[in-house]
């Protein structure tokens, strides 16, 4: 297949530039219509029985408070006459808002929970209508339009799920304008200098600018007919920079190899095709399966990383196999044009490279080498066994952030918070009598301030003093039940107390459903919970699947998986030790708080499958070596010298572009950049360089073991093609950047 494949690129070289600059002006054209498509939110699902809550909520009643604005009177107390006038004008103003529904206050119901204990503080809660796209787009104007001084008299400021969700939305614009003008002026000087040439370190660029702009024409496309995040464009840029960069230095440097070893440019661009390309190929499908795993999940916030990741890939690798080989046909010898000149140092061609020295000081002493390692791994890893998960909510934004300062002053002034309650919602008819009862019930269960119905408001297992229920609560054909909780929003408390709520009787003949914050982010985690041994199941059988008809061993890919697997555990461990635990939190400027359940999924999936990448890269060299006749230790030190050099400058390349997050403000950024950094540097140090060597000395030649019978179904269905047997080359690798020696056939 990769032999047919070079002839069609040296026989259409031109040609296929030439469709290839048609396609991504197409998919240019078609790409930047994907924003219009891409909506926000995404995090529930949406059969859990919080959604389902919310809908008949939205359906019945208006929907639930998902905008608080907090109003203080800055020179006196908000019973005060000129307050009270100020503050019924403004709740008459919001009423004439389009979005906005359901609007109460404490100056309409005089009820003392909308009211401060120091009496300077009053709210105004009500409902922003439409999806989540369409909520932010009116929260956004909202909160434009009415926050700040109003008319001189009161000071507005917003808070809730909508103000929140707009403040996150502004600071990842900001966060992610920063980390690329840190990372990608960074990462272009890097690419000269591990490239050692102009010509050679824009061709990562030009794979790079196919891969996003497909997949943003891809995600266009299903955007117009199924829900997919905003933030799935985060992920194409970040992966398509750096799967561009992976693949073309693996090509170029194979390419020049055998330039240097006097081939002919053809039979150079043959040899690279059939041997890297190969790799390119396989590396791309264990990355993709990796990412495919997204998508069993039913939040198409997760979904949609692996639409965009699976396009990234698959666009990355077919422009990597095509559009590459015909600019190296085209180029021929002026890939190594515009060399930087304090590069052009000589270099001794006999010695052998460091990491093929490192190879094989750990294959002398492996038990030795190894065990330290792990040991550390598995000590970065022993944070895990405290992990709890949470979702975002205003702790990620930087303490000066308006929503987050007024979810503060909530928790400190206020009796409970309508916006943070539980919403108990009966679709259908109930009598009053059963409908008091379990309200008494609800109000005696431990964390519970209050219990608010039409029938009335309890606490502590009896009537308030006032007695009175509020008839907006109630329907013919629906009730809604307010649980109204003291306990900290997202707690562990509070979680449990979901599933109290969710454990008390109801009447006789209902079905009550469960939603707000806390049920919300319950069902999330056990949503994701549930999805999750599955999620796991598919990426190992696959990558399994996958390493054994790229290798014809069963052994490899297990070897691949548990290293792995030790490597991501060391990752997530030191995530958790900085991130739920709070070390660091003074340097990186965030709030410790449980790690975020979605970000965690993202990043083990994305790692997982770089990770993968890297094996591949590592893999596919040995086993050339070994098949070409290499002994075991001699085809791993060799392999590993030959490719070393190339997975630790992709490694570093693209840990730059991830850990440019570290410098945003949003901690669930900072989780995912610098945790997915930190594990590509583990896996490209740690893993490749010690435990690879040190498995495969181990393991001997039973490193290639596989049931005859499995072996019989490698040879008929692996890709293990002959190809153009490489002739020998006359020097080592030269390092990236290194000069290689003139073609002795050109004149």
């Amino acid at each position: 297949m990769f032999e047919r494949l070079a002839e069609l690129v040296i026989r259409r070289s031109r040609l296929i530039l030439v469709v290839a600059v048609v396609a991504l002006a197409l998919m240019g054209a078609a790409g930047v219509g994907a924003f219009g498509k891409l909506l926000g939110g995404g995090f529930d699902d949406p059969a859990s029985q919080s959604t389902r809550a919310g809908e008949v909520i939205g359906e019945k009643f208006g929907g639930e408070t998902n905008l608080v604005l907090l109003v203080r009177a800055p020179g006196g107390r908000v019973d005060a006459p000129a307050a009270r006038q100020h503050g019924r004008a403004l709740v008459a103003g919001l009423r004439k808002e389009q979005g906005l529904e359901n609007v109460i206050s404490y100056w309409d119901t005089d009820h003392p929970d909308l009211r401060s204990g120091d009496a300077r503080e009053a709210l105004v809660l009500a409902h922003v209508k439409g999806d989540e796209t369409q909520q932010d787009e009116t929260a956004k104007s909202i909160i434009e339009t009415w926050t700040g001084d109003y008319l001189g008299a009161l000071t507005v400021r917003a808070g809730g799920g909508t103000a929140v969700g707009d403040d996150i939305g502004t600071q990842v614009g900001k966060d992610l304008v920063l980390a690329e003008a840190i990372a990608v002026p960074i990462t272009l000087i890097l690419l000269l200098f591990v490239f050692g040439s102009a010509v050679a370190a824009l061709l990562p660029l030009v794979i790079g600018v196919f891969a996003v702009m497909g997949t943003f024409a891809e995600l266009f496309l299903l955007g117009s007919v199924t829900e997919v995040s905003v933030f799935s464009v985060n992920l194409t840029t970040a992966l398509g920079l750096g799967l561009g960069i992976d693949y073309a230095l693996l090509m170029v440097s194979r390419f020049r190899e055998q330039l240097a070893a006097g081939e002919s440019v053809e039979d150079a661009v043959r040899l690279t095709v059939h041997t890297a390309g190969r790799t390119v190929a396989f590396s791309a499908a264990t990355v993709a399966a990796a990412l495919a795993a997204l998508l069993v999940f039913p939040q198409y916030f997760l979904r949609s990383f692996g639409y965009a990741g699976i396009g990234v890939v698959a666009i990355a690798a077919v422009s990597t196999l095509l559009v590459m080989p015909a600019l190296f046909v085209v180029l021929g010898h002026r890939v190594n044009a515009g060399r930087l000149p304090w590069l052009n140092r000589a270099r001794s061609d006999h010695r052998e490279s460091g990491w093929g020295r490192l190879a094989r000081t750990v294959m002398r002493r492996p038990a030795l080498t190894a065990l330290p390692v792990l040991a550390v791994l598995l000590l970065a890893a022993s944070p895990l066994l405290g992990i709890t998960f949470g979702t975002p909510d205003e702790r990620v934004l930087p303490e000066d952030a308006q929503s987050r300062q007024v979810a503060s002053v909530l928790e400190e002034k206020f009796n409970g918070s309508d916006e943070a309650a539980l919403h108990v919602v009966i679709d259908g008819p109930v009598d009053r009598t059963p409908l008091q009862s379990y309200a008494l019930t609800l109000s005696e269960l431990g964390g519970v301030a209050r219990v608010e119905t039409s029938t009335g408001t309890y606490t502590d297992g009896r009537p308030a003093a006032a007695g009175t229920g509020n008839a907006a609560l109630g329907r013919p054909d629906a009730q809604r039940i307010n649980v109204v909780s003291a306990l900290p929003p997202k707690s562990d408390r509070a979680q449990d107390l979901v599933e109290k709520v969710r454990a008390v009787t109801p009447p006789d003949g209902s079905r009550p459903l469960v939603g707000g914050v806390d049920a919300a982010l319950v069902d999330s985690k056990d949503s994701i919970g549930g999805r999750l041994p599955l999620a796991v199941t598919l990426v190992a059988l696959t990558t399994f699947l996958l390493l054994f008809l790229f290798t014809g061993s069963i052994v490899q890919p297990l070897r691949a998986l548990l290293l792995n697997l030790i490597s991501l555990g060391a990752t997530l461990g030191v995530m958790t030790w900085i991130f739920q635990d709070g070390n660091l939190s003074s340097v990186l400027g965030f709030t410790a708080q449980p790690m975020p359940v979605t970000m965690t999924v993202l990043m083990f999936c994305v790692a997982f499958g770089l990770s993968m990448d890297y094996e591949v890269f590592v893999t596919s060299r040995i086993k050339e070596l070994h098949d070409l006749g290499s002994d075991n230790e001699s085809a791993v030190a060799n392999g590993l010298g030959r490719t070393g050099r190339i997975v630790s400058a992709a490694a570093c390349l693209l840990a730059v572009t991830f850990f440019a997050f570290g410098t945003a403000e949003l901690s669930f950024l900072q989780v995912f950049g610098l945790g997915s950094g930190l594990a590509i540097l583990i896996d490209a140090v740690a893993v490749r360089g010690v435990l690879v060597p040190a498995a495969m000395r181990l393991l001997g030649r039973s490193a290639w073991y596989a049931p005859r019978f499995l072996r019989r179904f490698h040879e008929r269905y692996g890709l293990s093609e002959t190809g153009p047997a490489p002739r020998p080359a006359a020097v080592p690798e030269p390092a990236p950047g290194a000069p290689y020696p003139k073609d002795p056939t050109r004149v």
